[in-house]
């Protein structure tokens, strides 16, 4: 142990130092000679052939000397080529200026009156230069001056609005986020439409230099949230950032626990509907998958259709309840049951338990163990398989394994029943990463089922009871409203009350404006009859 202290305290004395050098350090500034210029940035990005350099001549009469610098396949071409033709000919045109205008100042004539895309602004050292080459913008370079100026031209391909895979509904928009964080603003912009709501964006990430970007709505997001999503952004210090991922498993409250503590989704839909509860939106550029904070355990069971049907639809909440018991204490059941407790079983069934279970060479732990492992192999082979054939391959090698391990006897038909409503059950889940948790959790319970029976499972959801009850997200209780428990809250639960009765926001995770509807039940007497 003091070894690995010696070590730990070091090697963060070494990271430290070396982040207040990079801190201490200034960004270098442009030169004045555009030659010199051009030369860095070409041994900078080491003459890559994707980083084109149009030089021209701009000015009132075409005097100066000038460069655009952008990336190929990253830029626009057609707004580069505007671009070129503005800086080489609309200039020469111009015969009227303020008084007060200094002629020799290019750089501001061009940005005042020649320029007309709407993101120009001026650049002075080579980092932000690089920054901005490589993320898809201009930037033009004047013989003589010490800065430069930055135009937007990104226009890369994307995959653009298609329908979301992962969290389908029968009911409801078919929307769902792209790769592109201002196509993944604008979605959400479409549906919000009020000026309270709010954009911070940000860079993440040493060498990918990642756009990560928080939206929420004024007034209604609570500030301590903010603030602690802010922090906990700006202490992120890795070399690249490639998917929401990075940032959910660097931002969560605690990361030794089986449960996520971060929601994610890709359905614009669903991201509005919680920033009007008063979440915090987390979006990253190059992934489609939004982060929403805080995250409560009941969400992982609430689907976008729930609100879309009518309110007695919600009744399939408790369906999802059902299936999650099933999910993750019906093997261990059965196993505890069938080793300890054969009272409790009938005694016909116990007589066809016993009778399936006749030259079977495995006891049940080892035989439920085998099953679930291989199922979980189908079901991750099917994911990784091509989408043309990996349901095919994960259905038939079921099918074929478990009726093949049927008749060798190396397990019991009525293990192969367990099996498969348990498996069956943890797709009902919309989450998928709290299916994961749950699958990973059922193993523990059919360990503790083997060794201690239905004792050893009720230890087990008492130590996990308490375990989630400990957790918080964002300073929120995880268990909001069951523990600690919340009388007005419970209209959102278990079952789905109608919008009328649905007039406050969730507490603990609004700020000071909780109400959102009116609480007067809507009445129409029918249309009017013409006498």
């Amino acid at each position: 142990m003091p070894v690995k202290r010696f070590l730990k305290k070091t090697f963060q004395g070494k990271r430290s130092n070396t982040d207040q050098e990079q801190k201490s350090s200034s960004p270098k500034r442009l030169h004045a000679l555009l030659e010199q210029n051009l030369r860095e940035i070409g041994e900078q990005l080491g003459n890559s052939s994707d980083i084109t350099i149009r030089r021209l001549r701009t000015g009132l009469f075409g005097e100066v000397d000038a460069a655009l610098i952008y990336t190929d396949g990253l830029a626009d071409n057609k707004s580069v080529n505007h671009l070129a033709e503005a800086l080489m000919f609309q200039t020469r045109e111009m015969k009227q200026f303020p008084e007060d205008f200094p002629e020799n100042d290019v750089i501001n004539l061009l940005m005042r009156y020649t320029l007309s895309s709407g993101n120009v602004k001026e650049v002075n050292d080579f980092e932000s230069l690089f920054s901005a080459v490589l993320s898809g913008d201009t930037v033009v370079l004047l013989e003589g001056y010490v800065r430069g100026m930055i135009v937007g031209t990104k226009g890369w391909e994307d995959r653009g609005v298609s329908e979301p895979s992962s969290q389908s509904v029968v009911r409801g928009p078919r929307e769902a986020f792209s790769e592109s964080l201002r196509t993944n603003t604008a979605l959400i912009r479409r549906r919000i439409k009020d000026p309270r709501l709010r954009l911070e964006q940000m860079t993440i990430g040493r060498v990918t230099k990642t756009e990560v970007a928080l939206m929420y709505l004024k007034g209604i997001a609570d500030e301590q949230v903010l603030a602690e999503a802010r922090s906990r952004l700006s202490r992120i210090d890795i070399d690249g950032v490639l998917e929401s991922g990075y940032i959910e498993e660097m931002i969560q409250d605690t990361a030794i626990s089986p449960f996520p503590l971060i929601y994610n989704s890709e359905r614009p839909d669903v991201v509005a509907a919680n920033l009007l509860e008063g979440r915090v939106a987390i979006l990253v550029d190059g992934t489609p998958f939004v982060l929403l904070i805080p995250a409560l355990f009941v969400q992982f069971f609430q689907a976008a259709e729930d609100y879309y049907h009518r309110f007695d639809y919600g009744l399939i909440r408790i369906l999802r309840l059902i299936a999650l018991i099933i999910a993750l204490l019906g093997p261990g059941f059965y196993i505890s049951i069938t080793t300890f407790h054969q009272e409790m079983i009938p005694t016909e069934l116990l007589i066809s338990l016993a009778a399936q279970r006749e030259g079977i060479p495995f006891p049940a732990f080892i035989e439920a163990l085998l099953m679930e492992t291989t199922f979980e192999i189908l079901r991750e082979a099917g994911v990784r398989m091509p989408r043309t054939v990996g349901p095919a391959i994960s259905i038939v090698g079921a099918l074929v394994l478990g009726d093949a391990a049927v008749n060798a006897g190396l397990v019991s038909p009525a293990m192969v029943i367990v099996v498969s409503i348990t498996a069956i059950s943890s797709f009902v889940i919309p989450a998928f990463n709290m299916g994961i948790s749950l699958r990973m959790i059922r193993f523990l319970f059919m360990i503790f089922a083997a060794i201690f029976g239905l004792m050893g499972m009720t230890i087990g959801i008492v130590a996990m009871v308490l375990h989630l009850c400990s957790l918080k997200s964002f300073g929120a209780p995880y268990m909001m409203p069951l523990a600690p428990f919340r009388m007005k809250d419970q209209k959102d639960v278990l079952i789905r009350a109608p919008m009328w009765r649905m007039f406050s926001r969730p507490s603990k995770i609004s700020g000071s404006n909780v109400m959102r509807e009116s609480t007067r039940m809507p009445t129409f007497s029918g249309p009017e009859r013409k006498k």
